[in-house]
């Protein structure tokens, strides 16, 4: 059993360019996942949110400071490395589905599995077991277009999952759906967190969704700072 945090972070920062001026959108951002841990992140809009789990997620590049998944440094990676890792490691679920849209729901969710390398028959095995999980065994054959809002996010959160990946990274999950259907959706984050022992690290202006979780950081210019939701 692994025994290093999921994802680890120590003085991470980002800055960017904007018209011959440095503008840093985050700066010594220190945060560590244990395994199956369940932690959000607040903030303001404009706050380094998105850009924050874009980094810790390999999506991106830190202007300073560390990213470790399972202790290994993302710097020292290749990009085909980093790629391998992402896939055997993390899940990524959006405010928008990012669904591929020529594709139905168990095309879509077994497409992370065909990336690694698994067979077309077994990765769509395991693609209509975690849809039957999110009550979706009847949309197998369905594309997103033929699908409501929530029925696109669960089919999202089952991609995310397929892979039982050591921690979902979910930026605003519920904040294109209505009240109801998130808090459907946050439930079947939940659940599968409990079968599956999957850390969640999720960005949410809901502090009612926040509240569900083990730990909440709201963060600022300072950083991230403890928050009771």
């Amino acid at each position: 059993m692994c025994t290093e945090p999921i994802i680890a972070c120590g003085n991470l920062g980002k800055s960017f360019q904007d018209g011959g001026q440095e503008v840093a959108v985050l700066s010594g951002i220190d945060l560590s996942v244990a395994p199956g841990e369940m932690i959000a992140i607040m903030g303001a809009s404009g706050s380094g949110k998105s850009t924050l789990l874009h980094l810790l997620g390999g999506l991106d590049v830190p202007s300073q400071g560390w990213v470790k998944i399972e202790g290994q440094g993302l710097s020292s990676l290749s990009e085909v490395s980093l790629a391998s890792l992402r896939n055997q490691k993390l899940g990524f679920v959006y405010q928008f589905h990012h669904l591929l849209p020529e594709m139905n729901c168990i095309e879509n969710v077994a497409m992370p599995l065909l990336i690694g390398g698994m067979s077309v028959h077994e990765a769509k095995a395991q693609a209509f077991d975690i849809l039957s999980q999110v009550g979706l065994s009847h949309r197998l054959n369905h594309k997103h277009g033929q699908l409501s809002g929530g029925e696109r996010q669960r089919v999202a959160l089952a991609r995310a999952m397929v892979t039982r990946p050591a921690c979902i990274l979910a930026d605003e999950p519920t904040g294109n759906l209505d009240a109801r259907t998130a808090i459907i959706m946050m439930d079947l984050m939940l659940a599968l967190n409990a079968s599956c022992k999957t850390a969640l690290l999720v960005v949410t202006h809901d502090a009612t969704i926040a509240g569900k979780l083990d730990k909440s950081f709201m963060l600022t210019e300072k950083g991230l700072e403890p928050y009771s939701a």
